[in-house]
């Protein structure tokens, strides 16, 4: 009976039994704070789902750094399977693609890259360093296998190779493990198999949901058209104009979202960003005052910036009423900024991050000769990663928390080092197979580097193996996928009582919602359709 059965605390207001129990509050733990219990069919049943939902994504606390980390490198993992079993088949076979191309692919690609991380965010999670294990285990024995002779021979000569330049495919990686990942989890959090650790932290901590927010922002700042060194055609102020319309979409995205979440009664965690402020609008001012900054910043100083920019916002919230107001003003209809402060005032921290994210696209967008060098710049990338650790641990210890709700200089640190962290392990993966590639002849493992050949006959078929791969297909429409996403999550609320699912039908429907999402996103990839609204 616990199931429909609503509790009413003095801290957070109408909460499941189940929520409830598992309180932190050290008083409502005791029961002090327990007003009283009643069934849910005392209240409006839509008003109390409503409120049940609001009350299980809310006042949590998130998990430690070295969880969401580890999170992280089973997606490098994945994809190292998925590219050494199609080189086993390959020498197996000695052709790709596999026979049914169209359906093995697809199917392939889902249950190596998209199956392991819902199943390792939701009934796994609490063994994820024995599956990162088992998984960088497996994978070490493939290695092993396929290159056993050629390695003492091959290496000096490997890392003197040369790559095809036309992309930088652990970019890739990146920008579609974000979205994808982002797409289980903003479905995945409402299901009670989701831990509570990894969604968004009520005010301070770092859930995993919380980095994607941070990571989201990252990953468009790599590939902007600054970041590509894209010349600017006409004035600088024309150039700020184009940006503005070109962010059109997410701000049409922004507003169909608000109209519906308020015409349906959806519910909404309004401390994440606000009563009317959603992260569609983020994107869109991120994007714009981003343009308008990197217009007139030298492109070389762009961290240094980006620090100043975090710092300074860090020493307001220090030293004014900023913060207390942010955190502890509950008056959301006094005016707009009250009622979207959250979300206003994060944009700074966003902003740092984005110019961070440009800064780094430029770095990786140089021309490099050769493997050693790319060796070079991910030891870089990672290096640069552990410094920023450090300076978040002295920062957490000497002035305050990681908080995405104030975007502030921990999170900006945070949101950086372990983007860092993350490119660097994709960018290992695609060093390993370039290796394996290399040692065993294949050369059409999609999504991944190969070695630059002045006359090379298997372009055709390289192109071929192409439009059967789920990470290019995500790539080549990602705002597509996201809204997709989003959509699939608010029908799936509708008509599923998400919180009281069991485990079973929990993962059934979550692996349903995101086969459902990379078909539609595969076959439009298939057919060569790119949906593009500017």
């Amino acid at each position: 009976m616990s199931e429909g059965i609503l509790c009413r605390c003095r801290h957070h207001g109408w909460v499941s039994l189940l929520a409830f129990s598992s309180c932190n509050w050290k008083c409502c733990k005791t029961g002090i704070s327990v007003n009283y219990f009643q069934s849910a069919t005392d209240k409006p049943w839509a008003m109390a789902q409503r409120e049940l939902k609001e009350a299980f994504v809310s006042n949590l606390n998130g998990t430690s750094l070295e969880e969401v980390a580890l999170g992280s490198f089973l997606s490098p993992v994945c994809v190292v399977n998925r590219g050494l079993f199609l080189i086993l088949y390959y020498q197996a076979k000695g052709n790709l693609p596999l026979p049914h191309p169209l359906f093995s692919h697809l199917l392939l690609d889902f249950c190596a890259l998209i199956v392991p991380l819902v199943l390792s965010c939701t009934v796994l999670s609490s063994v994820l360093h024995q599956v990162a294990v088992s998984l960088t285990f497996f994978s070490a024995c493939v290695f092993c296998y396929i290159c056993c002779g050629c390695l003492k021979n091959t290496v000096s000569a490997f890392l003197q190779s040369h790559v095809e330049f036309n992309q930088v495919p652990f970019v890739t990686l990146f920008r579609v493990f974000v979205n994808v990942k982002t797409a289980i989890s903003i479905l995945a959090v409402d299901f009670s198999v989701f831990p509570r650790r990894y969604a968004k932290t009520e005010t301070y901590g770092t859930g995993v949901m919380d980095f994607g927010v941070g990571a989201f922002i990252f990953a468009n700042a790599l590939v902007c058209p600054e970041a590509r060194r894209r010349n600017i055609s006409g004035s600088k102020m024309s150039h700020v104009a184009k940006q503005l319309l070109s962010v059109w979409p997410l701000v049409a995205l922004g507003m169909g979202r608000l109209v519906s979440v308020k015409m349906t009664s959806y519910h909404e965690h309004v401390t994440e960003y606000g009563v009317h402020w959603n992260f569609f609008f983020t994107l869109a001012i991120v994007r714009v005052m981003a343009s308008v900054l990197l217009v007139v910043l030298p492109t070389s100083l762009l961290w240094i910036f980006a620090l100043l920019i975090s710092g300074f916002y860090q020493f307001t919230l220090e030293t004014s009423g900023l913060k207390a107001f942010i955190i502890h003003n509950s008056d959301r209809e006094k005016d707009f900024l009250h009622a979207n402060k959250e979300g206003l005032f994060s944009i700074f921290g966003y902003v740092a991050i984005y110019l961070s994210g440009v800064q780094i696209g430029l770095y990786l967008m140089q021309p490099r000769a050769n493997v050693r060098e790319w060796l070079r710049t991910l030891v870089s990338l990672l290096l640069g990663s552990f410094a920023l650790y450090a300076a978040l641990h002295a920062c957490q210890t000497l002035v305050e928390p990681v908080s995405r709700r104030l975007a502030n200089f921990p999170f900006y640190l945070w949101s950086v080092a372990q983007s860092l962290f993350f490119l660097s392990c994709l960018g290992l993966v695609d060093i390993i197979l370039l290796f394996s590639k290399r040692a065993s002849g294949c050369h059409f493992v999609p999504s991944s580097w190969n070695l630059y050949k002045k006359h090379y006959d298997g372009d055709k078929k390289s192109g071929e193996i192409g439009r059967l791969c789920l990470i290019q297909a995500v790539s080549r429409n990602q705002l597509l996928f996201f809204l997709l996403a989003n959509v699939m999550t608010g029908l799936t609320n509708s008509v599923v009582d998400t919180i009281n699912c069991s485990t079973f039908f929990s993962l059934c429907i979550l692996l349903l919602y995101m086969f459902i999402n990379c078909f539609v996103i595969y076959v439009l990839h298939f057919y060569g359709i790119t949906v593009k609204f500017w």
